[in-house]
């Protein structure tokens, strides 16, 4: 494709679909891992918990957990589904369940995204926050899946578009004065 393209471009736009394809691949990558280390957790603590099918539940919602919040929300209501027809209305047993996704979501939203996803794609949590909020809410469960690989390439083009612009005489003031001087 970089043979396609004008040649006073193509190295700009190939590096520049380089950055992207790195940023997409540490997403990619850094939610890998992340969903491992959620199944892990949670098939650990559902099972200390006692939970029947604790360990498939667990695992399942951690795999489920690339898609943001709908992975926990599913597995959240599962898991509390399972313990209510096998402890009934026992308001302590619930409990353990729900505390165990919320440790999970809450160590996944203040440790391993910051750590493994945000710093790696070079975006801010919040920005990574905002980006789920907005396609989310404009492209539903679609717009959930695709938000943070979207906001990773277009961090690489905003920053490539700054570097132009801090690099240009618009920015640097080096054109001639008007005549007259300044006012």
């Amino acid at each position: 494709v970089c043979s396609w393209l004008p040649r006073d471009h193509e190295a700009t736009a190939c590096r520049l679909a380089g950055e992207i394809d790195e940023a997409v691949s540490a997403f990619i990558r850094g939610q890998g891992i992340i969903c491992l280390l959620l199944g892990a957790f949670y098939a650990v603590g559902l099972t200390l918990v006692g939970l029947n099918y604790g360990a498939a539940i667990g695992i399942a919602t951690g795999l489920m957990g690339f898609v943001p919040v709908v992975g926990w929300l599913v597995g959240t209501l599962v898991a509390l589904t399972v313990a209510l027809s096998q402890f009934g209305l026992v308001p302590l047993a619930l409990a353990k369940v729900l505390a165990v996704m919320v440790a999970g979501t809450a160590i996944e939203t203040a440790v391993l995204s910051p750590k493994l996803v945000g710093a790696r794609i070079g975006l801010h949590p919040v920005w990574l926050i905002f980006a789920l909020f907005a396609f989310s809410y404009l492209l539903g469960l679609l717009g959930a899946l695709i938000a943070v690989p979207l906001a990773a390439a277009t961090g690489v083009l905003v920053r490539h578009a700054l570097s132009v612009y801090l690099k240009s005489e618009v920015y640097r003031g080096t054109a001639p004065a008007e005549p007259g001087g300044p006012r």
